[in-house]
């Protein structure tokens, strides 16, 4: 199984609260979220708790009522990692624009030692979707070159992807650290990966086949998993 994901860093610019007309009131600060969904999700922000402030009117940029955020500015990072039954593989960074010819260099880089790390037997097969870098004809050629056999997977079809839970797993746990820039964010990403546990990643293949059958249960709308 593979996938890659981006990780949105820290904010970087003040957040302030928003003011009403009335002398005294509540105010509130949420960072928004965007919902995991397919290949190049982006994660809820890291500073992502609820602020509330009591002032009056007019005082918003008082620097008793601002919110700051960390100096380091703002930041994301791109990483591509794998998992199989019996643990999680490797996790790479991705610096720069992801294109088939960079897809093809980490596959070159981070499937075979995962396999032998994991040591998968013969028959593993690829798991991917149909991203244009996954599909094209160079990366179709490359993955036929080098005798790495995927699964069909069909063009529309739900989050069935069982890395998405520990994307999930280790969106909650680098929040937790809180990095204060991007090299952190980078470290602490493949810090908490390399620590996920072999049982977790077993459990989540042998729940799959009642997620599929759950999934033709609800004709393709939403279940529990």
């Amino acid at each position: 199984m593979e996938q890659w994901r981006t990780f949105p860093g820290v904010a970087g610019r003040p957040k302030l609260p928003q003011e009403r007309s009335d002398n005294s009131s509540r105010r509130s600060q949420k960072t928004p979220q965007q919902h995991p969904k397919n290949c190049r999700p982006h994660l809820p922000q890291l500073r992502s708790v609820s602020h509330y402030v009591w002032r009056k009117s007019n005082t918003a940029f008082q620097k008793k009522n601002i919110i700051p955020t960390v100096k380091y500015g703002g930041g994301s990072v791109m990483v591509w990692g794998s998992f199989a039954a019996s643990g999680p593989g490797r996790l790479a960074v991705i610096n720069g624009t992801m294109n088939s010819a960079v897809y093809q260099k980490i596959l070159k880089e981070n499937v075979w030692p995962s396999v032998c790390d994991l040591k998968l037997k013969r028959t593993w097969v690829l798991q991917q979707d149909n991203d244009p870098k996954h599909t094209s004809k160079s990366t179709s050629e490359w993955l036929k070159k080098n005798k790495m056999k995927t699964l069909e997977w069909p063009s529309q079809s739900p989050d069935l992807n069982p890395i998405e839970m520990l994307w999930h797993d280790l969106k909650k746990v680098v929040h937790a650290r809180k990095p204060s820039n991007v090299a952190e964010l980078q470290q602490f990403c493949k810090d908490e990966w390399a620590k996920i546990a072999p049982q977790r990643c077993n459990r989540l293949i042998a729940s799959y086949r009642k997620h599929l059958i759950a999934v033709v249960a609800a004709k393709g709308g939403p279940t529990s998993y």
